[in-house]
C-alpha cells in the first residue's frame, strides 16, 4: 500500500508540472498577442517545453497503465496518442512564420489542455488523499491490534 502512496505523490508532481507547462505556454501566447514578446522568442520558449511536457504526460500515462489504474489511464490515453501523432508528423513545434495566423487556434488548444490537466490534477488529489487516509487507518488498526495502547 505504501507504493501506491508513492505512485500518487509522483502523479501529483507530474500533474503540477503539466499544469505549469500549459500555463507557461498560454502566458507566452498571450504576451505575443499583446506584443510584449516577438515571435522568435515565443517560438523558442514554447518549443523548449513542448517535448518535456509530452514526455511527462506519456510517462504518467504509462505509469498508470503499468500499475493497473485504468480510469486515469483511459483518460490520458487519447491525449498521449494525439501527442505521439503530433510528434511523429513533426507538427509539435511552433513555426515562427505562421504563429500570428495560428495564434487563436494555439491559445484554444492550450486552454483545452490546461482544463484537461486540471481535471487530472483533481483526480490525482482525490486518490492521493484517499490512499493516505486508508494507509493511516490501516496503521492505526495495526497499532491497536498489537496492544500498544
Amino acid at each position: 500500500m505504501a507504493w501506491e502512496l508513492f505512485l500518487w505523490l509522483l502523479a501529483f508532481a507530474a500533474a503540477i508540472s503539466l499544469i505549469g507547462f500549459s500555463a507557461y505556454q498560454l502566458i507566452c501566447l498571450s504576451d505575443l498577442e499583446f506584443d510584449y514578446i516577438n515571435p522568435y522568442d515565443l517560438s523558442s520558449r514554447i518549443n523548449a517545453v513542448v517535448v518535456p511536457e509530452f514526455m511527462v504526460q506519456g510517462t504518467l500515462c504509462i505509469l498508470f497503465l503499468l500499475t493497473w489504474h485504468w480510469f486515469p489511464f483511459l483518460l490520458m490515453a487519447p491525449i498521449t496518442y494525439y501527442h505521439t501523432k503530433l510528434y511523429m508528423k513533426r507538427k509539435h513545434l511552433i513555426d515562427v512564420t505562421e504563429i500570428f495566423r495560428l495564434l487563436n487556434e494555439e491559445k484554444k488548444y492550450r486552454i483545452i489542455k490546461l482544463a484537461f490537466y486540471c481535471s487530472i490534477f483533481i483526480i490525482v488529489i482525490y486518490r492521493l488523499v484517499t490512499t493516505a487516509v486508508l494507509l493511516l487507518m490501516e496503521d492505526d488498526y495495526r497499532t491497536m491490534e498489537s496492544g500498544i495502547f
